[in-house]
């Protein structure tokens, strides 16, 4: 049999989320999950809520602090806070603290630095920026609040909603 995907008229494949990014978001989420408790959360603690190495994870978190999304104590009792509520953290936020500005790939943007030099590739950069946007405009309807709402069964559950551009 063939790529099933070439039977298809339009690509679902994925827009990747890098590891890094995925992992921030999943330890600022269980920050949140557990916001109500006193005091901050160790990063052992977060790694086993979380699954996540511990590690990677210290190396995610001082990432994060450095964008001043969390907060963090020293010493015995020392660990993590979020520096703002989870209303005011969206998902994008998160994602570009840990893996820089958010795109579909490291192309380059039209009409810069000779990217138009070669047959139709201004137009394709161009579409490139588009989708980035598009990313970057998704990411931001979410917060960590929506997310652990959602993750608790208190929210709306994520769903998908398309643009289709005919032109």
């Amino acid at each position: 049999m063939g790529d099933s995907r070439s039977q298809s008229s339009t690509y679902d494949g994925p827009v990747r989320v890098s590891t890094r990014g995925d992992y921030a978001c999943r330890a600022l989420l269980s920050l949140a999950l557990h916001a109500d408790t006193s005091g901050p959360t160790s990063v052992r603690d977060i790694a086993e809520r979380t699954g996540l190495p511990q590690p990677y994870l210290e190396q995610i978190l001082l990432a994060l602090k450095g964008a001043g999304l969390v907060r963090s104590k020293r010493g015995v009792g020392g660990g993590y806070v979020l520096a703002k509520t989870p209303a005011e953290i969206k998902l994008s936020e998160i994602i570009s603290a840990v893996d820089g500005p958010i795109t579909v790939g490291d192309f380059g943007q039209p009409h810069q630095d000779g990217s138009c030099d070669h047959e139709g590739q201004c137009v394709l950069l161009a579409i490139w920026d588009i989708a980035g946007q598009h990313m970057r405009e998704h990411l931001d309807t979410y917060t960590l609040e929506a997310i652990a709402r959602a993750a608790t069964g208190a929210g709306e559950w994520p769903s998908a909603t398309f643009h289709l551009h005919s032109h």
